[in-house]
């Protein structure tokens, strides 16, 4: 268990420094290790709410977070990530809707690059809302945060820039993580026995990540990283 708990606290480490929560690394991880699906979504959430509250703070405190941009996200996707968190999937299906979500990271971290000041446009608050929601629900049920489909989407609409949207992706996987596992926690669930050392190494892991990501990093060849992990994970899902 030595290596697991030194490769997670490497991905919480990747993710909060480009300000995300982790838990599609966190997920992929514990595919790879053949952890058993009922704990890896609740585990992964739990992990989630530690360290994206970690990389919130510190892109907020560089002055990167919009609030108006991030509220109808928000208001639309809390209540519908409780709800996807009452939804049990079976595991085969679980597993391939996962796989496919994966890819979205996948493609975000190799291929969407940072628009420039100028190209930024005001958000659209009525299909934020629709976008908020949808993301909300995938959330829940995946047992994700829903930051890795919510940052290509503002970058690809050019709503934020690349730190922006690592502040509002931040409190969003935040708020949903927090709702999908209440909606969890009301069909009961289920934590590895480590638990507590999840928490720590993970914590530690985003504590240091968030403070390089949001101050010092060129983040090209962390998301490139970040994307080889995820595409073992897509792959083992989707053809195992």
């Amino acid at each position: 268990m030595t290596l697991f708990f030194t490769l997670l606290f490497i991905v919480a480490f990747l993710y909060a420094s480009v300000g995300h929560g982790g838990a599609s690394g966190y997920i992929a991880l514990m595919v790879i290790y053949s952890i058993s699906p009922d704990v890896i979504k609740p585990t992964a959430l739990l992990l989630n709410i530690f360290v994206s509250s970690v990389a919130f703070i510190q892109f907020y405190r560089g002055s990167h977070f919009k609030f108006k941009t991030f509220l109808p996200f928000a208001l639309a996707s809390i209540p519908l990530s409780f709800i996807g968190g009452l939804i049990v999937l079976d595991g085969d299906v679980y597993k391939k809707i996962l796989g496919v979500v994966l890819i979205i990271p996948i493609v975000r971290f190799l291929f969407y690059k940072n628009a420039a000041e100028d190209d930024i446009k005001p958000a659209n608050f009525p299909l934020s809302l629709l976008i908020g929601g949808i993301i909300g629900l995938l959330s829940g049920m995946l047992g994700i945060g829903g930051g890795i489909i919510l940052s290509p989407v503002l970058l690809f609409l050019k709503w934020t820039d690349q730190k922006q949207t690592a502040a509002i992706s931040a409190l969003f996987i935040l708020v949903n993580s927090l709702s999908g596992l209440a909606g969890q926690l009301t069909k009961g669930i289920y934590f590895d026995a480590n638990m507590i050392l999840y928490v720590v190494v993970a914590f530690a892991g985003g504590l240091c990540g968030a403070y390089f990501g949001s101050l010092k990093f060129n983040q090209v060849l962390l998301k490139r990283i970040l994307a080889v992990v995820l595409i073992i994970a897509s792959c083992k899902l989707l053809f195992s």
